[in-house]
């Protein structure tokens, strides 16, 4: 089930209580890259921060990746979705080193959520693809994700089958891919996160995020950096009432990376 914020989580939390962050994951560079339209670099920042790393603003005109250890493709409306979500940003000069990297044998850890998911699979890094939710509605909502697949660069902290609760806001977030590609999928394991308690966009499989057979790159359309600090995140009253929000299930994505760095 959903778990609560601790300081072990959040080194950054912990020194405001009096502790110190861990030194080894504060030394952990992961750059958030800003398209044209990116809505979600700041919060993205933010989560990496909360988590006890360092984040580093990309801008994607730029060719040099700075020397981040991981990367991360925030949400957003990159270029406007004027083509298909994420077709355009993927021709972007940084995506170009972002590929090389993923690839390598020693594979850079790639996260995209929601837009940057789109990228992702228009970058060819994660197969498959987006298109608008079978409703053809935005939709904004806490969502049920069950993690099943626990051993990727972003799923660490994790154990497979454990459910956790962010918010899910989208349009183009309907995963589809040609029958041979899930079963590859679902037979490598390499779906990451499934939707529970109701497709809410028309997903294949109920798929809510995925991974590269290196488990380095990994996609998911909902957002865990929404749900990274108390009193914010998703509502775990299960009452639907507004107010004050304990939801910080998210925080383990950004963590588990850095632990994965350091390790």
């Amino acid at each position: 089930m959903a778990q609560h914020l601790t300081a072990e989580q959040t080194p950054l939390i912990a020194d405001l209580e009096g502790s110190a962050p861990d030194p080894r994951l504060v030394g952990v560079r992961v750059g958030v890259v800003t398209f044209p339209g990116t809505l979600d670099d700041r919060d993205a920042a933010r989560a990496v921060d909360l988590a006890g790393g360092t984040s580093v603003p990309l801008w994607y005109a730029d060719e040099n990746l700075q020397d981040v250890d991981a990367v991360i493709l925030p949400g957003g409306f990159s270029y406007g979705d004027y083509l298909r979500a994420g077709a355009i940003a993927r021709f972007a000069p940084l995506m170009a080193k972002i590929v090389d990297a993923a690839n390598a044998t020693d594979g850079l850890p790639v996260l995209g959520i929601c837009n940057g998911f789109q990228v992702l699979t228009e970058a060819h890094l994660l197969p498959g693809s987006m298109i608008k939710n079978e409703q053809l509605k935005f939709i904004c909502r806490d969502q049920t994700l069950r993690v099943e697949n626990a051993e990727t660069a972003w799923t660490s902290r994790f154990t497979a089958g454990q459910e956790i609760v962010v918010p899910l806001k989208n349009q183009d977030g309907q995963y589809v891919a040609d029958q041979r590609t899930l079963d590859e999928l679902e037979a490598e394991h390499r779906v990451v996160f499934r939707y529970v308690g109701g497709n809410p966009n028309g997903s294949r499989n109920d798929i809510a995020g995925i991974t590269n057979a290196q488990g380095n790159v990994v996609g998911l359309m909902p957002h865990p950096e929404h749900a990274v600090e108390p009193g914010f995140g998703a509502d775990l009253s299960g009452a639907g009432t507004v107010g004050m929000r304990e939801g910080t299930d998210g925080l383990d994505v950004f963590v588990s990376v850095l632990e994965r760095l350091t390790a």
